[in-house]
């Protein structure tokens, strides 16, 4: 299967490292032109950077934004009005106790998490609509099926990114935009494995033993047995942009290593 992009436009939020980045290489490596998204500039060019060393051909731009905020939303709109492609990628993880997680936090994850994506959606879906061709893709997770007890707040967000996946496709019906959503299971992003180096150091251990303890204690119906690469992940999200996958809207795409212990 050969992933043609090279006419499409597309906006990674949150592609400044981890999955987001690999999201943006893959599409770049497939002729996309990219929008880099972070909230610093200085972030955002390192990306471009690294991006245009592993990809030359990359066409690449960024936007230094907080797209956690309606301010920041607005500044990348008007920055980049129309998109063919947009991955709602921007999230924030934290473990904590449920009992100690106030109504600000509550706050800033869903305004993170699921407003983020809201927000853009209702503006770049709606000009795919009238071109009649677009992809919409945000990046849930498996935590959003199986709430982690560990962090009842992110996984409430990443459910939440599922119900507005799901209904944003059943508006667009017939438009020739779909709209799906992807879950990871544990991934070795750069924000997971410096969280996991910091546990290495505080036990002792080394960030693989520690890595391996995660996964048989916390996810131990992973399949695979590991956690995945970020390329492993993006993998799934270059597909779901490319015109081959124009038959799959509407649908929660899993990508996490068996973990969620389902058929469907």
């Amino acid at each position: 299967m050969h992933i043609d992009l090279s006419t499409r436009r597309a906006i990674v939020t949150g592609s400044t490292a981890g999955i987001g980045l690999a999201i943006a290489k893959g599409l770049a490596a497939a002729g996309a032109s990219i929008v880099i998204t972070g909230r610093t500039q200085a972030r955002v060019d390192d990306a471009i950077a690294q991006l245009r060393a592993e990809v030359p051909q990359a066409r690449l731009t960024g936007v230094a934004a907080d797209l956690g905020t309606a301010e920041g939303g607005a500044a990348l709109i008007a920055a980049v009005p129309d998109t063919d492609i947009l991955v709602n990628n921007l999230g924030i993880f934290e473990p904590k106790d449920f009992f100690a997680i106030d109504d600000a936090e509550w706050t800033r994850f869903f305004e993170v998490n699921v407003n983020s994506g809201v927000r853009l959606s209702r503006h770049y879906a709606k000009g795919m609509a009238e071109r009649g061709w677009g992809r919409v893709q945000f990046i849930s997770s498996e935590s959003g099926v199986q709430i982690p007890a560990e962090m009842v707040h992110y996984g409430v967000t990443k459910t939440a990114q599922l119900a507005v996946s799901r209904g944003l496709a059943e508006v667009l019906a017939g438009t020739g935009v779909t709209v799906n959503a992807v879950l990871p299971g544990p991934t070795l992003s750069e924000g997971v494995s410096e969280f996991f180096g910091k546990i290495a150091k505080e036990q002792g251990k080394t960030q693989k033993d520690v890595e391996q303890d995660f996964i048989q204690t916390h996810r131990p119906t992973s399949l695979i047995k590991r956690l995945l690469s970020v390329d492993e992940v993006a993998n799934a999200c270059v597909y779901l942009a490319s015109e081959q996958a124009s038959g799959t809207t509407g649908a929660a795409i899993r990508v996490d290593g068996g973990v969620t212990r389902s058929v469907v």
